[in-house]
């Protein structure tokens, strides 16, 4: 046992010394211990609050925020189901309970002989695939019944995972019409050395003069960002992506990461240039896990050729390096204010803003903070040129955009097109027919019906982060707001009351509307809802969160008003309905035993 217990303390150690033991990096100690140990245990948290010299609270308190860490035992094997909207049209919820009875097993439990827990996560990035599952946080996709029932055998005979089949881990990246970026042979140092010849103020506005926007969905300038954050006050800056793509339906950057990964280093890097970074750190959602090796390879050998560390291409001063973070299941990590807490290992709860990242980021330094696709179109637009860039697309969105097309299409996956394509034209390069409605960059987006697909991509009409979901005629749109209402209620941080009420009172709704309570009265509470959550959520997830309903009701209202009773209210809680064990207890079913509801 002391043996035990030495070879268990040597290994925190080994982690603490990697991290040379900063309570910065928190996070990512604990998802090293996580990975080495699949949970967090007390003893684990004693010694690491006295190696690092912080409060058990802290670590406790990080370690319950986010949904990969576990300060309890989850079982040998933890499986997690995508619970997407799309993985559910693909069947998903038949093959968890395929598996639960199969391991003699309850969702949401452990086994018995601490084996495994079966559960339901967020959406992994993988709708282009489904149905997905992550099993230790390794992505499985393609899920069949036969392969569900094969890894149920390696789990019960306890086979290590190294040992399952490659295939098992298989991640496609489906991309289906490529553009300038997709295609793109652009060099390692190649935009670079051209950002070297003409400096960093010029990179600036040539980014500018480019028309590139924030492609996260907001759409800001990219150029104003790195502008504002090169004239901020201070000398120490960094450089942040944003590769925590989160959105149910969204899977973009899993491909740019693996296809194009020079190229988003490439364009963080003439951002530290632009902007006289030291520091960079690349955000790497925690469902991506697998992409992380890969990824520090490239970076690596940017290093060897001089492309990061120490006097960059030779250019004395110019020190810039990057750094992976890992995320732990997070959606609101997404938000960038969330994402730099995150980074600095705390809790990914959203600051109050202003200040902004330019100016009050990482370390309360300036900070620019980007997306990859974003990183990978300020590259392709010093590569090619702000004229050439600015040519393709629209007047006030320049350059080509990434869709993440998935649901009922027989070809699923990454379509590149010029900003200014219909969503008309989508559906035809993808093969959907009878389709009823697209919701366009996720559950926080738009949903357009049939009478609406002439419109364009664009932040002229239709603003996208990148997600196109597609729903036939033989879709339910009811369950798809539902779901996505779900979605939001599970990743509401809970920091502020508004959202954290309003989005459990949303899904109430919801479910009461969907067992057949619901009233006309509550379709009008949930304006109301919308209302108060938009003018008093603390970020943008509780302000987008009344969207799905509020776009369905519009164009599908019989989807809401068949499910609904013939009577304007109906009470949250049957009251009369309680009583009825005391009527017979005492014997008594007369009208005086009864509340009398109509006069209520």
């Amino acid at each position: 046992m002391v043996a035990d217990a030495n070879v268990r303390m040597a290994e925190l150690d080994q982690i603490l010394e990697r991290r040379d033991r900063d309570p910065g990096d928190l996070l990512q100690i604990l998802r090293e211990i996580q990975e080495l140990r699949g949970y967090i245990d007390p003893a684990t948290v004693t010694y690491l609050a006295s190696q690092l010299g912080i409060p058990r609270a802290r670590i406790e308190g990080v370690a319950g925020f986010y949904s990969f860490l576990h300060l309890q035992p989850h079982g040998e094997y933890r499986v997690l189901f995508s619970d997407n909207i799309t993985d559910r049209m693909l069947g998903n919820q038949q093959l968890l309970e395929v598996m639960c009875h199969q391991l003699w097993l309850q969702p949401g439990k452990v086994s018995e002989d601490g084996l495994v827990s079966i559960d339901m996560t967020s959406c992994t990035g993988m709708c282009d695939q489904g149905p997905a599952m992550l099993v230790n946080g390794r992505a499985i996709t393609r899920l069949t019944l036969q392969r569900v029932q094969e890894i149920t055998h390696l789990i019960r005979n306890r086979t290590p995972m190294a040992d399952w089949s490659a295939d098992f881990f298989r991640v496609e990246d489906n991309v289906r019409r490529s553009g300038p970026i997709l295609d793109n042979k652009l060099a390692p140092g190649e935009a670079l050395r051209i950002g070297l010849n003409i400096g960093g103020t010029a990179i600036v506005e040539e980014v500018k003069k480019s028309g590139l926007r924030g492609r996260g969905g907001a759409g800001f300038p990219t150029g104003l960002k790195w502008e504002a954050c090169r004239n901020a006050s201070g000398t120490i800056k960094h450089v942040v992506c944003n590769a925590d793509e989160g959105e149910p339906g969204t899977f973009k950057d899993r491909v740019l990461l693996t296809r194009q990964a020079d190229m988003v280093f490439e364009g963080m890097t003439l951002c530290a240039q632009a902007i006289g970074a030291q520091h960079g750190y690349l955000y790497l959602r925690g469902e991506y896990r697998y992409l992380l090796e890969p990824l520090q390879e490239v970076l690596q050998r940017r290093r060897d050729s001089n492309l990061l560390g120490k006097s960059i291409l030779g250019q004395a001063g110019f020190d810039f390096d990057i750094e992976i973070h890992l995320g732990a299941g997070a959606y609101i990590c997404g938000e960038e204010s969330a994402l730099i807490e995150s980074l600095e290992g705390e809790r990914g709860i959203p600051r109050n803003r202003p200040p902004f990242p330019v100016t009050h980021g990482y370390m309360q330094q300036p900070t620019a903070v980007d997306n990859v696709e974003t990183f990978c179109s300020a590259a392709l637009a010093i590569q090619m040129g702000a004229d050439a860039f600015r040519a393709i697309g629209t007047e006030k969105s320049s350059g080509s955009k990434l869709i993440s097309v998935s649901g009922d299409c027989p070809r699923p996956g990454i379509y590149e097109y010029p900003f200014g394509v219909s969503v008309r034209e989508v559906l035809q390069d993808c093969g959907a027919v009878n389709t009823r409605a697209v919701q366009v960059s996720g559950p926080s987006g738009i949903c357009v019906a049939e009478h609406e697909f002439h419109r364009k991509l664009g932040f002229e009409d239709l603003p996208t982060a990148g997600a196109f979901m597609v729903f036939d005629d033989s879709r339910d749109m009811f369950e798809v707001a539902r779901n996505f209402v779900q979605f939001f209620a599970h990743e509401s941080c809970g920091f502020c009351t508004p959202c954290r009420v309003g989005t459990s009172m949303l899904k109430q709704t919801m479910n009461k509307i969907a067992d057949g309570h619901g009233t006309q009265h509550d379709l009008r509470e949930v304006e109301h809802l919308d209302h108060v959550l938009q003018t008093t959520s603390h970020c943008g997830l509780g302000r987008t969160a009344c969207n799905p309903v509020l776009h369905t009701l519009r164009h599908f209202r019989p989807a809401y008003e068949n499910r609904l009773k013939s009577l304007d209210f109906e009470p949250g809680f049957d009251l009369d309905g309680a009583l009825e064990r005391a009527r017979q207890m005492t014997g008594r079913d007369d009208a005086g035993a009864h509340l009398n509801t109509e006069e209520a």
